[in-house]
C-alpha cells in the first residue's frame, strides 16, 4: 500500500481499516492460522457466524464486509480504488491483511467471494496458503448471471419493519437455517430518515459486481499454484453440473492432486447457511487445524 493503514474498533464487534482508499469492515475473533472468509452478492460478513463459531477455537477467523456491502465503503465510479471488478477485491483482502500485519491467510468465500478467493491465490501466491471457493466456477452461464442481476435488484426497496425483511429473506432464501435468516435481516438492513429499512449493500455496487463476474477469471482458475477445496451444491441453481464439470477440468487430479472436489448432497447454492459445519469442516482441514 502506498501509505500505512491502521485498524480501528467500530462497535457491534466490528473494526474497520482506516486511510485506505476503500477502507473496510471486518470481525476478527480466535487465534492461530488465520483464514479470511469473503460472503456472497448482496450478503455481509455475518453469514459466517456459525462456521467462525466452529473455527475460531483453533485459528484466526477474518470475516469481512467486502466493498460495497455492510458498513465497509461503497466507492462509486471515478472515486479513488473505485470500482467493483475482481481485482478490486482482492486488493481489500491484502489491505486487511497489511493492515492487520499478517503475513499469509487461508482466503475461503461464497459465491462472489469463492471467485475473489481463487483470484486473491492467483495474484497473492505468496500471501495466500490456500483457496476454499464455495459454489462458483468460471463458468457459470450468462443466463444464470441475468437472473442473478434481476433477482439481486428486486431486493432493493424499502421494509416496513425487520419482521417484513425476514418474511422476504425466507422466501428469497427458503434452505438456508432460521439464524441465518435473522442474521441477514439484523446485519444486512438499516433504519433510513423516514423510518423504513433499506439494504445496506450499494445497489450500483450490486449491478457492477455482477456485471463483473461476465469476466470468467477462468486462467487464474487454472493456474492457482496453491491447493484449492470446491464445493457446490447439489441442488445448486447458479453452478450447473455443466459448469462444476468443465471447472474440474482445468484442475485434473494428476496436475492439482491437494485438490478436493466436493458435492453437498441437500444443498443448494447457500451452503454455509446451510451446512455451516460441513463448511467449517473443509475450512479446517485446509488450514491444518
Amino acid at each position: 500500500m502506498s501509505r500505512a493503514v491502521s485498524v480501528e474498533s467500530i462497535g457491534d464487534g466490528l473494526s474497520r481499516t482506516r486511510g485506505a482508499d476503500v477502507d473496510i469492515a471486518f470481525r476478527m475473533r480466535g487465534a492461530g492460522p488465520a483464514v479470511v472468509l469473503l460472503h456472497g452478492t448482496s450478503a455481509n460478513h455475518a453469514v459466517w457466524e456459525p462456521v467462525g463459531d466452529a473455527l475460531e477455537d483453533r485459528s484466526t477467523v477474518i470475516a469481512l464486509d467486502q466493498r460495497g456491502h455492510g458498513r465497509s465503503d461503497k466507492p462509486s465510479h471515478g472515486q479513488p480504488g473505485g470500482g467493483y471488478a475482481g481485482d478490486d477485491f482482492v486488493s481489500d483482502v491484502i489491505t486487511v491483511l497489511d493492515a492487520l500485519g499478517l503475513d499469509q491467510a487461508l482466503v475461503a468465500g461464497h459465491s462472489l467471494g469463492g471467485r475473489n478467493a481463487w483470484l486473491a491465490a492467483a495474484r497473492h501466491p505468496s500471501r495466500v496458503t490456500g483457496a476454499v471457493v464455495v459454489d462458483y466456477t468460471p463458468f457459470v452461464e450468462a443466463s444464470v448471471l441475468d437472473q442473478l442481476d434481476e433477482r439481486v435488484a428486486l431486493g432493493f426497496r424499502p421494509f416496513g419493519s425487520p419482521a417484513e425483511i425476514e418474511q422476504y429473506l425466507r422466501e428469497r432464501y427458503p434452505a438456508i437455517l432460521p439464524g441465518a435468516v435473522q442474521r441477514r435481516a439484523a446485519w444486512g438492513y438499516e433504519q433510513v430518515g423516514d423510518g423504513e429499512w433499506m439494504p445496506r449493500a450499494s445497489a450500483s455496487a450490486m449491478a457492477q459486481l455482477i456485471d463483473g463476474f461476465r469476466t470468467p477469471y477462468d486462467r487464474e482458475f487454472r493456474e492457482v499454484p496453491v491447493p484449492m477445496t470446491h464445493l457446490r451444491g447439489a441442488e445448486s441453481k447458479l453452478v450447473s453440473e455443466a459448469a462444476w464439470k468443465q471447472a474440474m477440468a482445468l484442475r485434473p487430479a494428476d496436475s492439482h492432486p491437494a485438490d478436493r472436489w466436493i458435492e453437498v448432497a441437500g444443498a443448494d447454492h447457500y451452503i454455509p447457511e446451510e451446512q455451516p459445519e460441513l463448511v467449517a469442516a473443509e475450512i479446517a482441514l485446509a488450514l491444518g487445524v
